[in-house]
């Protein structure tokens, strides 16, 4: 059977449904997972162990026998630790059929054959009895169901089905308990993230809609590695507040619920963002903890536990909400079976919370006769291009709902119909649409919803392309080139999620890194991935390198670009691989990073835009850089005009 899966197309801009074989989907799904990263978490992994043989303990010291009930089993680790705590046996759970596989191969191999057995269903599906996938219902229930929100993979529903139909009453739950914890903060920087901010340009202000301003926005997270935001970066207006516990050992329900906490605000501003994280109990007394407060909540930040497959979350008040020293707040947590929302409340607020919904569809080289055209997803420059003066200025937006957006910025800013927003495709575009002019000033920022890594935004050379023949001879295109850097780099944590593991808690897990290497070798092994690095520290081991240059000046070419070279390491470190981001040549002086905001240190320290992804291509194995310029990074990149991507392959080796 053939899968049909979406696809970053740069040189149309679209998400292409693109035929694949049967093994694509799941190979993709394997080669881009977070298995490895979990099992790498030594701080869950150990107190995972702790409470399972607490569980364990307490069952048998019951006289009963340990029956165990392992949902969303992966690799099959926690029935592992289970049946070597003295579990008498156990079912293990995992719907993914690759992983159900590969979980299997892995007890056998650890000698657990005739106390694990693996289910390749979903825990809803499992029956019991004695044709039943479980012989019995269990009398401990181990579960890792849990994402950075918590329930966002579906933990309460699991639950309340597990409780109505696959465990005893009153049975034995790791973990036993989890606790969500928020805080209210004024933070500029964040709440930027949410909000369409008023712009200056020569002089005047350009304001976003009210619409845009009054809108509550959606219940969405924002799930982000908290503890790379300073602390000097928000303001607590609140305590740490706890929200709500869920205790697993009992019947869950997955309906829809309020909770508040209500406090007096230690200090006066505007309430903006709610900052959110949990932590699970291993156990009922509460002393095997598993939390996932950011590093700065730490007497010793350096003894944070990094992980990438569970972070923090960032929720955004419908409305930024003025609050004084001493005024008493209540502070809401809603929450459906999947997702969390959060609301606040003064004395003077009337009625229940209700759930935000969004009503407004958003969450220079100009002459007095420029004819503009601006071609980016969502972009205000050409409304810049208008208030420098330009005689006429185009906007293309193909999506209805920018589309609705620009044009309500505009109203509210006095300028409807100053600039015309067309609703078409670039290819589409006629001289007609343009009222017989010709475009002398083509803007691009460029961005595109579409796009994932540095380079789909290409999109913006194919475009340019397609409108040659409406464009003057002359014609000023912005940015004129883009150039694709490079720097071999070592990572602080990041490169976790895609080491082996070999070993976890002495359990012999190879045959899940043998999957994860075959999905990769399948074909994802010589592609990079978008990473935001500003939230994963890294050294760079070599310079940063200029190695493919794209001139939006000329037309998209039809023959392949290529480029080859090598970079020597300059630091000594361990080299995970390679970093790559673009750079805008807006004018022959003025260049714009996607990357890099400040030069590197003599340490090899690296900033990263906060504002874009950067593409991360991983070394199948680490290179331990010594620094002297006796190794190399060497890259061979191709850039195939027909698909807009670029085949790259790199590797690290002694230079000859």
């Amino acid at each position: 059977m053939k899968t049909f899966c979406a696809r970053a197309n740069p040189t149309t801009g679209a998400l292409d449904w693109v035929e694949e074989g049967e093994e694509y989907d799941y190979h993709q799904e394997i080669a881009r997972s977070c298995y490895a990263d979990m099992l790498h978490d030594k701080d869950r992994n150990v107190k995972y162990y702790q409470g399972i043989r607490a569980a364990v303990g307490r069952v048998k010291a019951r006289g009963e026998r340990a029956v165990v009930l392992d949902i969303g089993t992966g690799t099959g680790l926690l029935s592992m630790m289970a049946a070597s705590a003295g579990a008498d046996y156990c079912y293990a759970v995992e719907v993914f059929k690759p992983m159900a596989d590969a979980a299997v191969r892995i007890v056998e191999r650890n000698g657990f054959g005739d106390k694990i057995k693996i289910i390749n269903k979903h825990s809803t599906e499992v029956t019991v009895g004695p044709d039943g996938d479980m012989q019995t219902r269990a009398n401990i229930l181990i579960t890792e169901l849990f994402d950075t929100e918590l329930i966002g993979e579906g933990a309460l529903p699991s639950y309340e089905h597990a409780h109505a139909h696959l465990v005893q009453e009153g049975c034995e739950a790791v973990p036993h308990r989890a606790t969500v914890y928020a805080q209210l903060v004024q933070s500029e920087q964040l709440w930027s993230w949410a909000q369409l901010l008023p712009v200056g340009v020569e002089g005047r202000e350009l304001r976003p809609p009210p619409a845009v301003g009054r809108c509550a926005g959606a219940p969405s997270v924002c799930d982000i590695q908290l503890s790379q935001v300073s602390p000097d970066a928000f303001a607590p207006l609140g305590p740490l507040c706890t929200m709500f516990s869920v205790d697993f050992s009992r019947p869950v329900s997955s309906a829809a619920q309020s909770h508040s906490c209500r406090f007096e605000a230690c200090a006066s501003g505007r309430a903006q963002v709610v900052l959110s994280w949990w932590d699970i109990e291993m156990d009922p007394d509460g002393s095997i903890v598993c939390t996932m407060a950011p590093s700065w909540t730490y007497p010793e930040p350096k003894s944070y536990p990094w992980r990438d497959h569970w972070m923090q979350s960032v929720y955004f008040l419908p409305a930024e909400q003025g609050v004084t020293k001493g005024e008493e707040l209540s502070l809401t947590v809603s929450h459906d079976d999947y997702s969390l929302w959060y609301s606040l409340q003064s004395q003077s607020s009337e009625g229940p919370p209700s759930r935000p919904c969004c009503t407004c569809q958003a969450h220079l080289v100009v002459k007095a006769d420029s004819v503009c055209l601006g071609v980016s997803d969502g972009s205000l420059l050409p409304i810049f291009a208008h208030l420098l003066g330009a005689r006429k200025v185009f906007s293309l937006e193909s999506s209805g709902m920018v589309k609705q957006v620009i044009e309500q910025v505009l109203e509210a800013n006095a300028l409807k119909g100053m600039v015309q927003v067309l609703g078409v495709r670039p290819d589409q575009l006629t001289t007609e649409d343009l009222g017989g002019e010709q475009v002398s000033v083509l803007l691009g920022e460029p961005y595109f919803s579409t796009s994932l890594l540095p380079w789909h935004s290409l999109f913006f050379w194919y475009c340019r392309t397609n409108l040659s023949p409406l464009l003057r001879p002359d014609a000023t295109i912005l940015p004129q080139s883009a150039t694709l850097w490079m720097a071999g780099v070592e990572f602080l944590d990041l490169w976790r999620i895609r080491a082996p593991c070999g070993s976890c808690e002495g359990f012999d897990v190879r045959p899940m890194d043998e999957m994860i290497q075959n999905s990769l070798d399948f074909r994802e092994s010589r592609k990079a991935e978008p990473h935001p690095l500003w939230e994963y520290p890294c050294r760079a081991l070599t310079q940063p390198l200029p190695v493919m240059t794209f001139d939006f000046r000329q037309c998209v070419p039809d023959q392949p670009l290529n480029s080859q070279g090598s970079s020597p390491f300059v630091r000594r470190g361990c080299c995970h691989g390679v970093v790559l981001w673009m750079e805008y040549q807006l004018t022959d002086d003025i260049t714009v990073s996607m990357g890099l905001t400040k030069p590197i240190n003599e340490q090899g320290t690296c900033e990263w835009s906060p504002h874009r992804k950067q593409g991360v291509y991983f070394f199948s194995s680490p290179w331990d850089s010594s620094g002297d310029g006796q190794a190399a990074v060497s890259y061979n990149l191709t850039f195939d005009p027909s698909i807009g991507d670029i085949r790259m392959d790199f590797s690290a080796s002694l230079c000859q």
